[in-house]
């Protein structure tokens, strides 16, 4: 596992409910973080309910030695640390290995989903590669409510071995052959989670809301139809299912930090409040530029990323909005 958030303690927590702690392997960047682990059994900083009681020598601030453990390499950082993170890792350090994707964004400069900039910088193979994909919050997990995981992997039999290791009393696993669409479909659904939060910060209601949301899951449609046209079924759980949780949810940050803004907070006085990172608002800029290879109509995410980043009132950009969907 490499990265410290509510996503590696819940995955963590699912492993653990499957295979010996003895062969899990954490790696962090926080000293204290770890050494308060390995005293207290749980994480200081996120779903701190949820024990951990790994072997101390399995949790490390070594990223290296951590990784050379590793048959499967679950990778949960921000997208936007991801490449400082693997600094010093190389594409030798993972020859053979398994990459797993648990980040729901796009890696900054590169304007690349997970998949592709692994493939790309460290010469994973794409049959090596897995997605985890929604619809499920990490606090939920934490709870131990009933919730559903997809796996991608253009490998299927490579996706089902993985997806038996989170399998749970209650969590469900589904598998995909669709990489590319359900990692961008989990990109996008973010940026239409911090839409439905400014709506909800503006006042705007439920009915729009749903409305919001509908035209929503047709531009993820329309977009991952272009950019890898295979036959899929956009109403699944690994694309709606996704979309509507982080859209509706208590827990989506995305929402949470779309509400600030609609509020009238500034980007970062919204990121110095929520102290967590919000992935929808570097999605928003990366898409825009992914987007102009593929020149799809994409009116929601276009109004977010002037928002967000050409400083355009949310005012104003979600009245223009509003003439536009149906």
């Amino acid at each position: 596992m490499i990265g410290g958030g509510s996503w590696a303690t819940a995955i963590i927590k699912m492993l653990s409910d499957n295979i010996k702690e003895k062969e899990i392997y954490w790696w962090m960047r926080s000293t204290e973080a770890i050494a308060h682990i390995q005293k207290y059994h749980h994480n200081p900083n996120y779903l701190s309910s949820v024990e951990i009681r790994l072997p101390e020598n399995h949790i490390s601030d070594n990223i290296k030695e951590i990784i050379r453990q590793a048959e499967y390499v679950v990778l949960n950082v921000p997208a936007a640390f991801l490449k400082e993170s693997l600094a010093e890792v190389t594409a030798e350090d993972l020859k053979g290995k398994k990459i797993v994707s648990a980040i729901k964004g796009i890696v900054p400069d590169e304007n690349q989903i997970i998949g592709e900039f692994m493939h790309d910088k460290y010469q994973i193979p794409l049959e090596d590669i897995l997605v985890i994909s929604g619809p499920c919050h990490a606090e939920e997990v934490a709870l131990e409510k009933l919730s559903y995981i997809t796996i991608a992997s253009m490998n299927v039999d490579t996706a089902q071995n993985f997806a038996k290791l989170l399998n749970t009393r209650s969590i469900k696993t589904n598998v995909s052959d669709d990489i590319f669409g359900t990692e961008y479909a989990a990109v996008l659904k973010n940026i239409y989670a911090v839409a439905s939060g400014i709506c909800h910060g503006l006042g705007y209601g439920d009915n729009f809301q749903a409305v919001l949301i509908s035209n929503a899951i047709r531009e993820i449609n329309s977009f991952v139809n272009a950019v890898h046209p295979i036959t899929r079924d956009i109403m699944e759980s690994a694309y709606l299912g996704d979309l509507l949780v982080t859209a509706y949810s208590q827990f989506s940050r995305n929402r949470t930090f779309g509400n600030m803004i609609g509020k009238g907070y500034t980007v970062k006085s919204a990121q110095l409040e929520m102290n967590m990172v919000a992935e929808g608002y570097y999605a928003a800029r990366c898409m825009h530029f992914i987007n102009k290879k593929y020149k799809v109509e994409m009116p929601i995410s276009r109004a977010v990323y002037a928002i967000l980043y050409e400083k355009h009132s949310p005012q104003i950009e979600m009245r223009l909005l509003t003439e536009q969907l149906n």
